[in-house]
């Protein structure tokens, strides 16, 4: 890759015609750009950061088509910088590194560089530190494109040299714009073709996109192609649908948005609230995520959120995981809706949850003591000798069946981890404990 081999703002002649509608609409300045008015708009950072050729490094967020890669292009025009454009998916740190030198030769005659890197967080730790000395010393302009979130996926030392920018997803009044101009635009847009389209048409291809103008324009492309084949040349609601063929789904299932959707299906279980519980379970399994994964963490909400208050949810969360399993999606998939129903509507306790993680904080802050000499096994006479089992009391053989007995190490006696709610099954439990406590104490009055 050579430091001159920057991408234009916009290709020209027949490259440009063949070019997909997206790249073709792709704005070449602010006054086209649609979104971001919190970062754009008169006043904001951005837009300030822009207007005052500020150049500090940045890290642009967001999901796909919300204009990360056309923002730095337009900065790159704005400065009459060189523009070079990197893939973290095609680039290794070899190529990285000639770019860097290349840069720092332009800096020495004054000719400013900006290394824009597409999905940035695909780079490793080794070739994001390539990046830091030449950032530092500002022989390039780094700016950064990632889908996923920078504080997980950035070095913290190439973070703190660039100023991240949340980009959000269009509107669908904002994507539904985009289109119009697409229709109406005669040079880079389908204006010549004389391809009209019904309110309702472009309504539902926003509506489909989910915040990403990039596919709404794609989809608008395959539409018009079908529309051309029709007497009066118009996109209805009809020819729309069947350019999408099925909803644009924003979801990926090793990123962000994979966790931020489990996230929300299981505080919704936790809230109570079966619908929501149910609309998040279908977004899971209708973009495509792994049934079984679903499957798991539906178990897990059976045991930290549900415990004992419904002790029966576990049982019927692992036969949901096991019809999905024989079953296979979609049948499947009404198993796991039935399991999170029932979680919705169960009474809810996480007592065993919060006892457990009470134990595991005393034995990390406690010395691993030995097991008193009364709860050990003493299968030979040498333990017999040593005491092992010495002050057992068989509980069988008492009376209430409780013995009263020390059963935790003595820096720990008499702690109490597990304290039951009064919801579901675990009222119950609560007063079997407090029995069971009666019993024991009057063991111990003289």
């Amino acid at each position: 890759m050579s430091l001159f081999d920057a991408s234009p703002m916009v290709a020209s002649g027949s490259v440009q015609r063949a070019a997909p509608l997206a790249e073709r609409m792709r704005p070449s300045t602010l006054a086209e750009f649609v979104g971001q008015q919190h970062l754009l708009g008169a006043g904001k950072p951005l837009r300030l950061a822009i207007e005052h050729d500020d150049p500090t490094s940045m890290i642009f967020w967001g999901p796909p088509g919300t204009g990360k890669t056309t923002l730095a292009k337009i900065i790159a025009a704005l400065t009459n910088a060189t523009f070079i454009e990197f893939s973290a998916v095609m680039s290794g740190i070899k190529e990285i590194k000639q770019v860097m030198v290349a840069a720092e030769k332009a800096a020495d005659f004054r000719s400013r560089t900006i290394l824009f890197v597409d999905e940035i967080h695909r780079f490793n730790k080794a070739q994001q530190d390539a990046f830091l000395p030449y950032v530092e010393r500002g022989a390039i302009r780094l700016i950064g494109a990632t889908t996923e979130n920078p504080s997980f996926e950035l070095n913290a030392a190439l973070l703190s040299r660039c100023r991240v920018y949340t980009l959000q997803p269009l509107t669908e009044e904002q994507i539904a714009a985009l289109l119009e101009r697409a229709l109406s635009d005669a040079t880079r847009g389908l204006g010549a073709s004389g391809i009209a389209a019904d309110a309702a048409a472009l309504a539902t291809i926003a509506a489909y996109a989910s915040g990403d103008a990039r596919n709404a324009l794609n989809a608008l492309d395959v539409a018009a192609s079908l529309a051309a084949e029709t007497a009066d040349l118009r996109i209805t609601k009809e020819i729309a649908a069947e350019a999408l063929q099925r909803r644009v789904l924003l979801y990926d299932k090793q990123g962000e948005q994979h966790y931020d959707i489990i996230s929300a299906l299981h505080k919704s279980v936790r809230n109570s609230d079966a619908d929501a519980a149910l609309y998040w379970l279908g977004r899971m399994l209708q973009a495509g995520e792994d049934p079984m994964y679903v499957a798991r963490r539906v178990v897990r909400m059976a045991v930290e959120d549900i415990g004992l208050a419904a002790p029966e949810a576990l049982n019927l969360c692992l036969s949901a995981r096991d019809a999905m399993h024989f079953l296979g999606s979609p049948e499947g998939d009404l198993a796991l809706a039935q399991a999170v129903v029932y979680l919705c509507l169960a009474p809810k306790s996480n007592a065993v949850y919060t006892a457990y993680g009470k134990v595991l904080a005393d034995i990390e802050a406690t010395a691993a003591e030995p097991v008193p000499l009364h709860l050990r096994n003493a299968p030979t006479k040498l333990m017999q000798s040593l005491d092992y089992g010495k002050g057992y009391e068989y509980a069988h053989d008492v009376e209430g069946k409780v013995a009263d007995m020390e059963c935790l190490p003595p820096s720990l006696a008499h702690r109490r981890y597990y304290h039951p709610t009064q919801e579901g099954r675990e009222k119950s439990l609560a007063q079997r404990m407090s029995e069971i406590a009666r019993i024991r104490e009057s063991k111990r009055r003289p």
